[in-house]
């Protein structure tokens, strides 16, 4: 026996995309004349939830409105670094090969660049169709929405599914969705700052790669049974 759905956040957990966010975004909003502004700032405010909501805080953080295509200008100046750069973490393909059970993704990025991604980075075949957006739902992390949005998608119940995340807002969402979630520390800079802020915000348990995470899913499966 196993979870019935395994769902995976994308950005920082299936994807090394969340430093090349921070690099593109704080260029172009440099270029928009917020020079305070540096990557700790970028991973302390924008780092788990939709881009939409990030621009607003990046605009109240300005003080004047922003250009309206400056969400594109961010989504095509990643897709052009990860056309060059290999974004896929290690030991997915793995990972997921061993582990029993269906998988879908569901992430804040907007679905069309989500899976533009997830192809260029060689992992939507993984995945397809099961890819769910918060672009699709009424609010995005630290709101349920999209993980209960994919569990509907998928026929799948929210006790009998274990998410995969690597930031605070998407821990919280998966509890409030009623899931049972683990967090991800692979991509992150400060791993044990940030184990302990997964930990403290409702992850069962935090693994550093996916070596781990075949191992580690069984295991909080067993757990249900005590």
């Amino acid at each position: 026996m196993s979870f019935d759905l395994v769902i995976y956040d994308c950005d920082g957990t299936l994807l090394d995309t969340e430093t090349l966010y921070g690099e593109v975004s704080l260029l172009l909003c440099q270029g928009l004349g917020l020079t305070q502004w540096t990557l700790a700032d970028y991973h302390a405010n924008l780092v788990g939830i939709p881009l939409s909501d990030g621009l607003k805080v990046i605009e109240a953080a300005l003080g004047r409105p922003l250009p309206p295509d400056l969400e594109d200008r961010i989504e095509d100046g990643v897709a052009a670094r990860l056309e060059s750069e290999a974004r896929a973490l290690p030991g997915v393909h793995e990972a997921l090969s061993e582990l029993a059970g269906r998988r879908c993704v569901a992430s804040s990025t907007s679905l069309a660049p989500l899976r533009r991604n997830l192809g260029l980075a060689g992992l939507l075949d993984l995945f397809d169709p099961h890819v769910f957006s918060a672009s699709q739902v009424a609010r995005g992390k630290p709101a349920p929405d999209v993980f209960l949005f994919a569990a509907t998608q998928m026929g799948a119940a929210p006790e009998n599914c274990l998410v995969l995340e690597d930031s605070v807002p998407g821990v919280q969402a998966a509890r409030a969705a009623g899931m049972q979630v683990a967090g991800f520390t692979g991509t992150a800079h400060d791993k044990a700052t940030t184990r302990e802020r997964l930990l403290a915000a409702g992850a069962a348990t935090v693994i550093e790669g996916y070596p781990e995470w075949p191992g580690e899913a069984a295991r909080l499966w067993g757990l249900r049974a005590l």
